[in-house]
């Protein structure tokens, strides 16, 4: 059994904050471009405080940045940490296409076999 790390910690903070639709449509949006909370929370049928707790818990899991703009508070996207899930679940996507590859490549030779031994 493999060991317990940083890095599975992160990715567990990440695909938790991502588990909800509203987090997932902020990150959709931040995607586009950096924004305000008031910005944010626009398009949600959701108080600001709502939609503020949202973005901490997408900033606890490090999926956003916020940073000072003389009276603004921008949130922007953490492309790095969005990086760090595409390669965890491309790993496993990547084995996973392998495996079926070689079973697609086993079956046409069966099939070859088969329709050999019916000439």
């Amino acid at each position: 059994m493999q060991k317990y790390d940083a890095q599975d910690a992160r990715l567990d903070k990440a695909f938790l904050a991502l588990a909800d639709p509203v987090r997932r449509r902020l990150i959709a949006r931040l995607s586009r471009s950096s924004a305000t909370v008031n910005e944010l929370a626009e398009p949600f049928e959701l108080t600001k405080q709502a939609v503020s707790k949202h973005i901490q818990v997408l900033e606890h899991a490090g999926l956003i940045t916020r940073s000072r703009d003389g009276q603004r508070r921008p949130c922007h996207l953490a492309p790095s940490a969005l990086e760090e899930l595409t390669a965890w679940i491309d790993e496993y996507r990547l084995t996973a296409e392998a495996r079926y590859r070689r079973l697609d490549a086993l079956l046409a030779t069966m099939k070859g076999l088969e329709d050999r031994k019916e000439d």
